[in-house]
């Protein structure tokens, strides 16, 4: 076993094409102004955002195949230059479906490759952090918009929003190209320098299920669920906070895409805040705090209406968007088993891409048949996360009987 791989210089690259790939969480600084260009409704234009997050099952599960094969490195360049290039060609897109086809599907086909590649690769290197692991690799998808948001808008405001998407495409291709060189394949089982692995409990062997026995378990279809409640608050924001800003809030573009970066940023340390915090109190036990947080700035944002509230409910539900994204990769591992862990994520991932779905999509009809008001989509988020926490009690109530039961019958033997 190759125990020599500098896995933080791997963790690094990984880390900076997600920096590329999760430009998509800036899609807000881009939609008005396509809007505008084309004559395009807001609904037609957030359809491209829900193509592209909704059709990330297939890359995801094809990705996590690859790299539990050991060809991640290949998962993730392809991926990344795919990424790009459908930048580019939005960059090029004349009609709706032309836009489906550029940023939806090839720009969605390669983010999903790529972020699969970069976390199931990463996190296999990293047994004994897995939640600081998770969450600064799922930092990069979620602090992209940091840089993506600001070079974004003065590339619109200084010549158009095409013009836009064709210098960041070769941009991400370039940046993807160079990091992809320091990419190496996690080996199999393996373990960091002075480090050995926990024993299990009641002294059982480490559990490792394919895709096949994690969809006859119960604690699946649980994970999806919390997964698609705590990420539908998350896309809402993240696909409509710049319009929410502008229209409900009365800021101009150029504030509302600082506060855009703002979300990504709190997004990005958010992934890394909570996927320590799991590491010592558990992951279950912090989603039930992210959860009830969601619920707090909702009321925030429906209840006051000035920038002040705007920018808490920014940073709360950042913060907490980017932790459900850095708790459940260790979440389903601690299940599952490190071995299958890329195919099992990338279909426990069709929770989050449902969410990806229905999140932006009910917010923007909501908001217009309200005269741009969001009030009533908050609600709706408000009682999705009370569905979250609910399951997750109910998760939790399983594991510990599923805990006494073994713990009985290992002391009966």
């Amino acid at each position: 076993m190759d125990q020599k791989i500098n896995r933080w210089s791997v963790l690094t690259a990984s880390t900076i094409i997600l920096l590329c790939t999760g430009a998509v969480y800036a899609f807000s600084v881009f939609a008005g102004p396509l809007s505008a260009s084309k004559g395009w409704s807001m609904a037609t234009i957030m359809l491209a955002f829900t193509i592209n997050s909704a059709i990330s099952p297939i890359p995801m599960i094809l990705g996590g195949y690859f790299t539990d094969k050991g060809w991640s490195k290949w998962s993730i360049a392809i991926g990344g230059l795919l990424f790009g290039l459908g930048f580019f060609l939005t960059g090029l897109a004349t009609t709706p479906a032309m836009l489906y086809l550029t940023y939806g599907l090839i720009a969605g086909l390669g983010q999903g490759l790529a972020y699969s590649g970069c976390l199931s690769n990463t996190i296999k290197l990293f047994p004994d952090k897995k939640g600081l692991a998770s969450g600064i690799i799922t930092a990069g998808m979620g602090g992209a918009a940091i840089i993506a948001a600001p070079i974004g808008n003065y590339l619109v405001q200084s010549h158009d929003v095409l013009y836009a998407f064709r210098v960041l495409g070769i941009a991400y291709m370039l940046v993807v190209l160079v990091a992809s060189f320091f990419i190496r394949e996690a080996p199999a089982n393996y373990q960091p320098a002075g480090w050995t692995p926990t024993a299990t409990k009641n002294g059982g062997t480490p559990v490792n299920k394919n895709w096949a026995s994690m969809l006859r378990s119960p604690y699946f279809y649980l994970i999806f669920l919390m997964l698609f409640t705590g990420a539908f608050s998350g896309l809402m924001i993240a696909a409509n906070a710049s319009v929410i800003g502008q229209q409900m809030f009365k800021l101009t573009a150029a504030t509302a895409a600082f506060y855009v970066s703002l979300y990504s940023l709190c997004n990005c340390a958010g992934r890394v805040v909570w996927g320590v915090v799991s590491d010592r109190f558990g992951r279950n036990n912090t989603l039930y705090i992210i959860l009830g947080v969601i619920m707090l700035a909702f009321f925030i944002l429906v209840s006051l209406h000035s920038q002040a509230s705007f920018a808490i409910g920014i940073v709360i539900l950042g913060l907490c968007f980017g932790g459900v994204m850095g708790v459940f990769p260790p979440l389903v591992m601690e299940n599952f088993g490190p071995i299958n862990q890329g195919t099992n994520y990338g279909i426990v991932f069709v929770g989050y891409s449902a969410a990806a779905f229905f999140a932006p999509k009910v917010a923007a009809n909501m908001a217009a048949a309200n005269s741009g008001d969001f009030t009533k989509a908050f609600y709706v988020a408000i009682v999705v996360a009370l569905v979250g926490l609910m399951t997750n009690f109910v998760y939790m109530q399983l594991k510990k009987h599923a805990d006494k039961k073994a713990n009985t019958s290992h002391l009966a033997a």
